[in-house]
């Protein structure tokens, strides 16, 4: 498991004086950049390659709350990833300083070509970096399908 180290900071709080929501997805976004640069996927790199990740989803669980000042481990699992690279799926677990997870997050993304804002494959180049992520036990190859598992679909509103 890859992890990241981190501090909650009094801007990390919500109005309830625990860590926010959208620090929890701070907190996984930095720890994903950091996992990709380890496995050359830096930011460097994939804009030469005009690529950008993207998330369709993240669905978190809170198991316990987190305040000021508590030192907190992000941790990373490649829970899929497609033959030809475009999707993949994470799972972060947020981890006290005992070692007891506070909260889970599954997430799934994709790889898009940033001066066509479409999806991509990886060239052979990246190919070969992620497949040496590092795979969770369940870890299964993912397809196009996998990303569609939810159904959901925009609904616009009517005037």
């Amino acid at each position: 498991m890859f992890t990241k180290e981190f501090e909650i900071r009094w801007n990390d709080l919500d109005a309830n004086m625990h860590l926010a929501n959208a620090s929890y997805m701070n907190f996984m976004s930095h720890t994903r950049m950091a996992f990709f640069e380890e496995f050359g996927f830096s930011l460097n790199e994939i804009a030469k390659h005009e690529l950008a990740p993207i998330v369709f989803n993240e669905h978190i669980y809170y198991f316990k709350e987190a305040h000021i000042g508590d030192p907190i481990t992000v941790g990373l699992e490649v829970t899929g990833l497609s033959e030809d690279g475009m999707f993949f799926s994470i799972e972060h677990n947020f981890y006290d300083k005992e070692g007891k997870n506070i909260a889970h997050c599954e997430m799934l993304g994709a790889w898009m070509n940033f001066k066509t804002r479409k999806l991509t494959k990886l060239n052979e180049e990246l190919m070969a970096c992620a497949k040496q992520f590092p795979k969770s036990k369940d870890f299964k190859v993912l397809t196009k399908e996998d990303t569609r598992k939810n159904q959901k679909r925009p609904i616009d509103l009517t005037f």
